[in-house]
């Protein structure tokens, strides 16, 4: 049974999350609180597996509850945040600090939008539950309809992939602790990184407020993808919450293709999508990372990306905040090492060879 508190200082947040998840079999929400102060009195009495928190509040904000939290007892904490530019960047700030994902919420009509949104935020909380939250310092093929649905996506190409060339591209996906993850990552890369493509899942209007921050504290530029942006050494570009990037080449060059479409493995924006256009683009002039995610979005991707070439490599168990997506992408077989993340970021700037690493 996943124990969930909620802290909102909206009585309808409340009231609604709360009926939403009373009815979920395996959650039971012990509590509700409308500031933090009233929360930690909540938790001396009993403490929760997840905690839903907003950000504005009287009395103490979600951000400075939050660092407290992972100071003295590191939790699972989903952050509830508005669907506007000052809540997305604010929500980043309470992403760095430790929180495992985001529940969005619009200004008006927010009872049917929380409605609406139900499956989503069962899927959050139940990927929460299974998270390892910290602060980071400076298979057989499930499911063949993937591959059918990312078809009509990637479109038909008949370019073949470059030979083996100097250019190389860094195709990363990840979800669940994918936030301090990549922020971890992208810190500690000089100006000449070799180009990075990047699908985090994370909802419309937060990624824009997410490559913002990277860009602030990255000696790499870190921007949100648009169409047919180039794929250059020094930028990290990172795909769009509610749409689907893909990887395209424009004669020697690489840029990206950003469209609409349907959810692929239950996500837009899809790693397998990006995965396999890269297998398609780029074979092994590629690396693909995949990082701490739940679920397997990109395991099939990736599969594709090794049998054309590219390098593969998955972020290990004892790193990741929810060793999900890496761990299927092992067992589906494209995989050729596992790294810490400490390691990764070297990776990226060594050029390795699949000659370095042991069979998985």
């Amino acid at each position: 049974m996943i124990k969930v508190l909620i802290v909102d200082d909206s009585a309808v947040v409340r009231q609604v999350l709360t009926s939403l998840l009373d009815g979920v079999s395996g959650i039971k929400v012990i509590g509700t609180a409308a500031d933090p102060l009233f929360a930690m009195k909540r938790m001396e009495i009993e403490w929760p597996d997840v905690i839903v928190l907003d950000i504005e509040m009287p009395r103490m904000d979600g951000v400075t509850f939050l660092k407290k939290l992972m100071n003295d007892r590191p939790t699972p904490v989903v952050i509830c945040s508005t669907l506007t530019e000052k809540g997305g960047e604010v929500a980043m700030q309470a992403m760095s600090a430790g929180a495992v994902d985001i529940i969005t919420k619009p200004k008006v009509n927010l009872r049917n939008f929380l409605q609406e949104s139900k499956a989503s935020i069962i899927d959050i909380i139940k990927a929460a539950a299974q998270s390892r939250p910290r602060i980071i310092k400076s298979l057989s093929v499930k499911s063949p309809t993937i591959a059918a649905s990312t078809d009509s996506l990637l479109g038909s190409s008949t370019l073949k992939p470059m030979t083996k060339t100097t250019d190389r591209v860094i195709v990363i996906g990840t979800s669940t602790g994918g936030t301090q993850a990549l922020e971890y990552l992208f810190t500690q890369l000089p100006r000449s990184a070799p180009a990075i493509v990047v699908v985090q899942h994370m909802p419309e209007h937060f990624t824009a407020a997410f490559a913002k921050r990277l860009d602030s504290i990255c000696q790499v530029t870190v921007k949100e993808a648009a169409q047919n942006d180039r794929a250059l050494p020094g930028l990290v570009l990172i795909a769009p919450g509610g749409k689907h990037m893909l990887l395209q080449r424009s004669g020697a060059q690489y840029q990206v293709d950003v469209k609409d479409g349907p959810l692929i493995s239950r996500h837009r924006p899809s790693v397998d999508v990006l995965f396999r256009s890269c297998a398609q683009s780029a074979g092994s002039n590629a690396i693909g990372i995949i990082l701490t995610g739940m679920g397997d979005d990109g395991a099939l991707g990736m599969k594709e990306m090794h049998d054309m070439g590219a390098l593969t490599i998955a972020q290990d168990e004892a790193s990741c905040v929810v060793y999900g997506m890496p761990k299927e992408a092992v067992k589906l077989g494209g995989v050729d090492g596992i790294l810490p993340l400490s390691a990764i970021p070297q990776l990226i700037m060594q050029a390795p060879t699949r000659a370095l690493f042991k069979k998985v």
